[in-house]
């Protein structure tokens, strides 16, 4: 016998959960259901700030996806990572909390004829959303960063801020990318991220925050079941009135809301028979609607390493990294009090936004529509990203001690053009789906990647950086456009950040599945809220664009059924 709710929310990353937190918390106190097919996610020891890099290596907190072979990326089959528990891909994500560009909200406004999805909108619920710690750490003065409180909330259930302490070679580097000519920026979060800036984290106090936190305490109202996979919706003619999780049946009495992200959303659609023809005929799934436009669409971010060896005491890595001792102690410490070198090291991410004039000087970028043109002009939206203090040691296989004083920069290639897709390989739902994001399809992409990379290298050159690089430990064979080009091709990775493969649209696009109300064109009862829906790709690392997604989308029901 099925269980019945007023919601039922599928998916609990930051999109589910702040649909199921605001709904739950609204006035009318409805019946909410959350249901994660992954379990809870409660253990502490998940929540290790320096370790926020290598969580999601835990199979069990991961889905495990991977991509088709790259054919522009010599073939090669890539890592496609999703959170799978409480808190979704917020709990294995790298907790880095940018919330983007204010032209990427205004322009998903303009796509809607919506204004509701405009910065200053948006910027409302950013503010609903965090509480900001604005605390700087010693030895950063306000120069590097100089939060205004009119950007930021106070009083949201997601703690954000800065690390606690830095490590020794922030300041300079942050000197050596003012001499180089690069602009600094004191808030990357104040809707314009342009210039190199002290990230701010989904972290406070040494402590990961994760989706699972806007629940503190859970609501009343509010049921969660973990260990719930769903594998289909259920309809009755046109009407979507529940879901399916492993032979169990939960209704909605107003709304169910699809909220597993861009790669499983389409999934859970596919299977319940509304997709693209062909790939429901293909495996014999009965059609309830074609809808060629489901799992197609999807953009993503991307991005490549390059490292150097430093002069020796330019860093204290080593002495930490380099020792297991210490590292254990640091672990003891931290569980004691949140404290100590699991709260300082790789937990600072410094990180810039930059515009590329050559870019825009391109043939490549002439030969786009204009309106993407006008996009990708605006002050606001860079053409790429630097990060840095990655742990690259984590990553590579068999990296030797010797080398644990290095410098690394991750370099991320931004309005990527290419549009892949999600689809079927089996009619059983529990069979993983076929991914395919295309990455470096198209000519623009190309062209990116290389004056990115090209540009990147031009600050690693500069006196203030390049005085202390003693050698390469992986970067581009020569400066050529061939040799940079293939450098992305050999190390290019997912940033993780799938968006758009249930696209929002107006009424009548070609490649609208939902609408500004998140409602599932030609159906009710149906909502899709998470970055599956988001006709932009974001400026940022999309967590925060998750999380708003799915405030828009609970404060647009609580308004249509009256919870206030």
């Amino acid at each position: 016998m099925a269980t019945a709710y007023d919601f039922v929310i599928v998916g609990s990353g930051p999109a589910g959960c702040a649909a199921a937190a605001w709904l739950a918390k609204s006035a009318k106190k409805p019946k909410v259901l959350l249901l994660e097919a992954g379990g809870k996610n409660d253990d502490k020891d998940l929540r290790v700030d320096g370790q926020r890099w290598t969580t999601f290596k835990n199979e069990a907190l991961n889905w495990g996806y991977k991509t088709v072979p790259q054919e522009y990326c010599n073939n090669r089959e890539l890592d496609y990572s999703r959170g799978l528990g409480l808190g979704g891909s917020s709990a294995v994500n790298f907790s880095v909390f940018t919330v983007g560009a204010s032209r990427d909200y205004d322009e998903w406004s303009r796509v809607l004829g919506d204004e509701e999805f405009d910065w200053a909108h948006m910027k409302r619920r950013f503010k609903s959303l965090e509480s900001f710690d604005r605390t700087l750490p010693p030895g950063i003065e306000s120069r590097y960063a100089a939060p205004k409180a009119e950007d930021h909330g106070s009083s949201g259930p997601l703690k954000t801020g800065y690390v606690a302490e830095v490590e020794k070679d922030i300041a300079p580097l942050f000197d050596a990318f003012e001499k180089a000519g690069y602009p600094l920026n004191p808030d990357h979060n104040s809707g314009n991220p342009i210039g190199f800036a002290l990230g701010i984290n989904s972290s406070s106090k040494g402590v990961r925050s994760t989706a699972a936190d806007l629940f503190t305490p859970v609501p009343e109202n509010l049921t969660i079941i973990t260990e719930a996979p769903v594998q289909r919706l259920i309809l009755e003619g046109n009407r979507v009135v529940g879901v399916e999780s492993n032979g169990q049946h939960y209704t909605a009495s107003k709304e169910v809301i699809l909220s597993a992200g861009s790669v499983n959303d389409p999934k859970i659609l596919m299977h319940s028979g509304i997709g693209p023809r062909a790939q429901l005929e293909k495996y014999g799934i009965p059609i309830v609607k074609d809808v060629p436009a489901i799992g197609q669409g999807l953009r993503d971010h991307m991005f490549i390493p390059v490292a150097h060896t430093r002069a020796e005491g330019t860093t204290d890595r080593p002495s930490f990294y380099g020792d297991k001792k210490a590292m254990a102690d640091a672990l003891e410490q931290w569980k004691a009090d949140g404290s100590g070198p699991w709260a300082k090291y790789a937990c600072q991410l410094p990180i810039g936004w930059f515009k590329l004039d050559k870019l825009l000087a391109s043939q490549e970028f002439q030969d786009l529509p204009d309106a993407e043109k006008d996009l990708i002009k605006d002050p606001t939206v860079p053409h790429y990203e630097l990060l840095s203090h990655f742990p690259l040691h984590w990553f590579v296989p068999d990296f030797p001690d010797s080398a644990l004083n290095y410098s690394v920069l991750l370099v991320f290639l931004f309005n990527a053009q290419s549009r892949g897709e999600v689809t079927l390989q089996s009619a059983d739902p529990g069979v993983a789906p076929r991914i395919d994001p295309k990455f470096l399809a198209t000519a623009f992409d190309r062209r990116a990647a290389i004056e990115a990379l090209r540009d990147a290298l031009r600050f690693m050159r500069s006196e203030g950086y390049a005085r202390d690089n003693v050698a390469m430990i992986t970067g581009p064979a020569s400066d050529s456009d061939e040799d940079l080009l293939e450098y992305w091709r050999q190390t290019i990775g997912s940033s993780w950040h799938m968006t758009g493969t249930v696209k929002m649209g107006r009424l009548g696009s070609a490649d609208a599945v939902v609408d500004n109300n998140f409602r599932l064109i030609g159906f009710e009862g149906l909502r899709v809220a998470d970055m599956s829906v988001v006709p932009v790709l974001a400026s940022c690392h999309v967590q925060s664009v998750a999380y708003l997604t799915g405030i828009t989308c609970a404060e647009k029901l609580i308004a249509e059924y009256d919870l206030s």
